[in-house]
């Protein structure tokens, strides 16, 4: 079997608010003020193999942005392991931490925010292969004018600044950038979210175009299932910080498994005449701050049973290459 080139195992973040020095008095005269704890990522176990898009999916607040932070080293992890190539990232040399750091890039939503906007093209592009040894100073034009006309840009634009691009152009440079060090593994976090749908289409053709020119592996962080349909090989399913659901693209969208999963495909609208009747998921998503016993989606699944309530299921196997979180699995659930 080939090696993945990135896995997680148990991978885990809480942000904890402590208590105010207000807090602290106010506790003095009887309040019982408490460190607020919110688990964003819990427990999550995923593993990547080389030149594999993978798509991750789930309602705002699941924990997907979480997750590629802590990948791209943006945000420190509470608990779990990260594995590059077989290595944990906890085991690795100083030389192997930086090469970790290099080949694992990330694309942000923004494209406006994510670039600096007092430094030209030419800069935001070329200083990190600069910096690391990728290339001498010397050739920093070249490279990046290299790099834009592959994405699409004129490299005679090097000079300008990000506020004279577009947003689909703003777009191409922040893939650029993450091009730039050479990375293996791009995160792609909603990185067409906020462009025009034309737009979109582009620049999904174009990460396919890179994937296959460079080899590249993708984690494609989204809310729309119809963009994550088109370019993932398998989807991830998140709910309120955990995996509830893995499979190969085409099985999950022709037979979901998890109640979460059917109930998500039941929103994707169709092509084919006549009225539909769209019924959104009733409920609200629960609250991170303090997250429902049992399974965390058993206060919206219409299937939930006395087991549910009081026992979260473990992510197993349920066929070839699918996993699913879900007591439904099991016959012996009551």
């Amino acid at each position: 079997m080939t090696q993945p080139i990135l896995e997680l195992r148990g991978l885990t973040k809480t942000f904890v608010k402590p208590v105010s020095v207000a807090g602290h008095i106010a506790n003095l005269f009887g309040a019982r003020q408490k460190k607020v704890e919110v688990r964003a990522a819990a427990g999550v176990d995923l593993a990547v193999l080389p030149g594999e898009v993978v798509g991750i999916v789930g309602e705002s607040g699941c924990g997907k942005s979480t997750v590629a932070r802590m990948l791209a080293g943006i945000s420190s992890r509470t608990e779990g392991d990260i594995l590059w190539k077989g290595v944990s990232d906890r085991a690795m040399t100083a030389d192997q931490k930086r090469d970790f750091a290099l080949q694992v890039q990330m694309i942000f939503q923004d494209p406006f925010a994510s670039l600096n906007p007092r430094m030209q093209v030419l800069d935001i592009i070329g200083e990190a292969p600069v910096c690391h040894g990728i290339i001498p100073a010397s050739e920093k034009r070249a490279y990046v004018t290299a790099l834009m006309e592959k994405v699409g840009l004129s490299g005679a634009y090097a000079d300008r600044f990000p506020h004279q691009f577009s947003g689909g152009q703003r777009q191409r440079i922040g893939i650029a950038r993450a091009l730039a060090v050479k990375p293996k593994l791009i995160i792609c976090d909603e990185a067409v979210a906020a462009l025009d749908v034309s737009i979109q289409a582009q620049v999904l053709n174009l990460f396919m175009d890179l994937r296959d020119e460079f080899g590249l592996t993708y984690l494609f962080i989204s809310h729309n299932l119809g963009v994550v349909e088109h370019i993932s090989d398998r989807v991830v399913i998140m709910y309120l910080g955990r995996v509830v659901e893995i499979a190969p693209t085409e099985a999950l969208f022709s037979d979901p498994n998890h109640p979460y999963t059917r109930l998500l495909m039941e929103q994707l609208p169709v092509l084919e005449p006549g009225a539909r009747d769209y019924q959104p998921i009733r409920g609200e998503l629960p609250s991170p701050l303090a997250p429902p016993p049992g399974c965390p989606f058993h206060p919206r699944c219409p299937a939930a049973t006395a087991r549910c309530r009081a026992e979260a299921p473990a992510l197993r196997p349920i066929a070839a290459d699918r996993l699913s979180a879900c007591h439904l699995n099991d016959r012996t659930a009551v």
